[in-house]
């Protein structure tokens, strides 16, 4: 797809879309094969697996006191099944209620008191995942509005 916005007028999708045609067309070619009856599933050798399973890590988790201003969360609001969240460097992003995730760090690494980190979650860019330094943090910053 080349653009999102306008196949779908008005829709919360992050995805911007692939431009380049070639792209596109290795895409399209990959998922033709790989959806084919009896295609088996390739296991990735460049990335081994973590712990459980989930979303494959690169490495070692990010210094939450230490990350830029679009990755710390100013607001944090909430309206029917609707999360937006907003950033110190004043951009607004919406989540649908079971694509963003909350959890806590309270290590070194953690985030600082009252300045949760928001890092992105899944291969599309439509999750994420809030940290909070402490649970306490949790209810009291997400704020409804409609």
């Amino acid at each position: 797809m080349i653009d999102p916005q306008h196949m779908v007028p008005d829709n919360l999708m992050p995805f911007e879309g692939i431009k380049e045609a070639g792209v596109r067309a290795d895409l399209l070619a990959f998922l033709k094969e790989a959806t084919k009856p009896g295609a088996a599933p390739k296991q990735s050798t460049q990335m081994p697996m973590k712990g459980m399973g989930g979303m494959v890590s690169g490495g070692r988790d990010p210094n939450l006191k230490k990350i830029e201003p679009a990755r710390q969360v100013k607001a944090l609001t909430y309206c029917r099944d609707t999360y937006r969240v907003t950033t110190v460097d004043g951009k607004t992003r919406t989540f649908w209620e079971r694509n963003l995730r909350f959890m806590t760090d309270s290590s070194k690494d953690g985030p600082e008191k009252d300045v949760p980190a928001i890092m992105p979650a899944g291969m599309m860019g439509d999750r994420a995942a809030v940290i909070f330094a402490n649970p306490n943090e949790i209810g009291k910053f997400i704020q409804p509005k409609c």
